[in-house]
């Protein structure tokens, strides 16, 4: 692992796990490279972060049967950062970006380097959105993710599907990416959560408290949601549509 120099400055790289068949928004494919307005959710999320000048890297990760349609979503994004494609994608996200990280490491990144980890599928990120996450989290000694804060009643239910009890929301938030944390701190943690086989590890946030850190909650918006089920890409379509207007 190249070790930096006191000259070398502190650089920041996105990750972009995208090796998911995205079973759950019924296309029959990968809806990473779904076209939604004229573009697919890859190239979209992509064209996104290439607006991030700050950022030194985006490193798509993927399975290696989908290398070559990742491959064409990055002629759709010129300048900017500069962008790469790894083929060592793994069973789960979590793997996934385990990996990654090794990648980066090995292709001159640092472990004091930030990494911002962002799904593929959340391609109604903007690069303001991507700014203030990084102004927030630079000066912060453990980083942090954006979120939204719960803006609606929240139910637990019983395994019949009634309502078993109202949960209180004041301090409920629900995660979205980028999630931005130094490079070498979240390989630790995820590590770690390896020896278990990333048992409860949803998110790059939920490795780093497994290590008894508590990463800071950085307000995002309710468009960067995660295109999940059929009527998401409906949603995502118009928005996109909105804006290019």
């Amino acid at each position: 692992m190249p070790i930096p120099t006191a000259s070398e400055p502190v650089r920041l790289h996105a990750l972009v796990p995208c090796g998911g068949n995205g079973s759950r928004a019924g296309a029959g494919a990968p809806k990473q490279y779904r076209p939604v307005a004229g573009q697919t959710v890859l190239g979209h999320t992509l064209f996104a972060l290439a607006g991030v000048d700050r950022l030194a890297t985006v490193l798509v990760v993927v399975a290696p049967p989908t290398a070559q349609a990742a491959w064409q979503e990055l002629g759709c994004t010129q300048g900017g950062p500069t962008l790469r494609v790894a083929r060592c994608a793994g069973p789960t996200r979590a793997h996934t970006v385990f990996n990654g990280l090794a990648h980066l490491l090995a292709h001159g990144a640092h472990p004091h380097d930030w990494v911002l980890v962002h799904d593929a599928a959340r391609c109604l990120v903007t690069p303001t959105q991507v700014n203030a996450l990084i102004d927030a989290c630079l000066p912060d000694a453990v980083g942090g993710l954006l979120a939204l804060p719960l803006p609606d009643t929240l139910k637990a239910a019983t395994p019949e599907g009634r309502v078993a009890a109202t949960v209180p929301r004041a301090d409920k938030w629900l995660a979205q990416t980028p999630q931005m944390f130094r490079l070498g701190d979240l390989q630790r943690a995820l590590a770690f959560a390896d020896a278990s086989g990333f048992a409860g590890i949803t998110d790059e946030a939920s490795a780093m408290e497994a290590l008894g850190l508590a990463p800071k909650l950085v307000p995002g918006s309710a468009e960067n949601f995660k295109l999940t089920y059929p009527p998401d890409f409906a949603l995502a379509e118009a928005i996109l549509k909105g804006r290019q207007a």
